[in-house]
């Protein structure tokens, strides 16, 4: 089954983040659908899901409509039980369910003060005290599952779970305002920094620039926190190795720079997706370390 699933803009809309990843991490199809979040067109966006009003939102292929995340995680774990959403050990999916459901309502003060927004980190940001409490019981609740279930893997819970989607937004704010927390909240940050598909979401937001951008704080910003990777760029002009977008197999007719080297791609998301993030993409990847050589080039003799 093929799901549509409605969602807002990438690098801004955390509760959307969230639905995606439910989807992406557990191999669920999903056909996705853009929504105007900020454009003003969301009412109508969403207009054939009623009563659904928010993204992100999920309609199956029999037009059974689901929306809040809360009631997609529980809706998608019913229906796919093999591909183990929640932890299977009772004592872990209760403590996860729990530590999801807090989430799903809880720390007001710092989704208020702290919007999300994938674009930079934000500089000297002062957390107020209903914030710092926020983050306090955040690092309680990380440490808690990391010590008693997480010892086997980087996430909550060893193995990816509901709850990971749910708290990756939590540990987007963390990175991009810059908010302190202990050593294994910081570790859990870093694994979701450095996960594939967040990096996938944060590289496919970063592809619609806004003027002004929502959320701007009017502080300092810097370079994010994520994994570093290669600098790349578009340009109007050059010859790809590549005869063949590495995603769709289209006409590589769009092209990047990346270290001295000319990629080609179908569409200009294509490319610009990879630009922001050349190493989030294992089809470029393997394009790219695996072309050794340009095929106009003559062979050494």
């Amino acid at each position: 089954m093929t799901y549509d699933l409605f969602i807002g803009d990438r690098t801004f809309s955390s509760w959307s983040l969230r639905g995606w990843l439910m989807f992406e991490k557990f191999g669920i199809p999903a056909k996705t659908h853009m929504a105007g979040l900020y454009s003003g067109t969301l009412a109508e966006d969403l207009s054939e899901l009623h009563p659904a009003r928010q993204v992100p939102a999920m309609r199956d292929a029999d037009g059974i409509v689901v929306y809040d995340t809360l009631a997609m995680a529980e809706t998608l774990a019913e229906r796919h039980p093999e591909k183990g959403l929640w932890p299977l050990c009772p004592s872990a999916r209760a403590l996860a369910r729990s530590i999801t459901a807090e989430m799903h309502s809880g720390f007001s003060s710092l989704r208020s003060d702290c919007p999300m927004q994938l674009a930079h980190q934000i500089r000297d940001f002062k957390p107020s005290g209903r914030v710092l409490e926020d983050l306090e019981r955040i690092d309680l609740l990380w440490t808690h599952a990391r010590q008693k279930h997480g010892v086997d893997g980087p996430w909550l819970f060893s193995s990816y779970s509901i709850a990971d989607a749910f708290y990756a937004p939590v540990a987007a704010r963390i990175a991009g305002y810059g908010l302190e927390v202990g050593k294994a909240a910081r570790e859990y940050v870093s694994a979701t920094l450095g996960d594939t598909a967040f990096r996938q979401w944060r590289a496919m937001g970063l592809t619609v620039k806004y003027d002004p951008a929502p959320h701007d704080a009017g502080l300092p910003v810097g370079e994010w926190p994520g994994p570093a990777h290669p600098a790349a760029r578009a340009v109007g002009s050059g010859r790809p190795e590549n005869a063949a977008c590495p995603y769709s197999g289209g006409k590589a007719e769009y092209m990047l720079e990346t270290e001295g080297r000319i990629f080609g791609f179908c569409n200009p998301f294509c490319r610009d997706k990879t630009a922001a993030d050349p190493d989030a993409w294992p089809k470029f990847i393997a394009l790219r370390d695996g072309a050794h050589r340009a095929p106009w080039q003559p062979r050494a003799r």
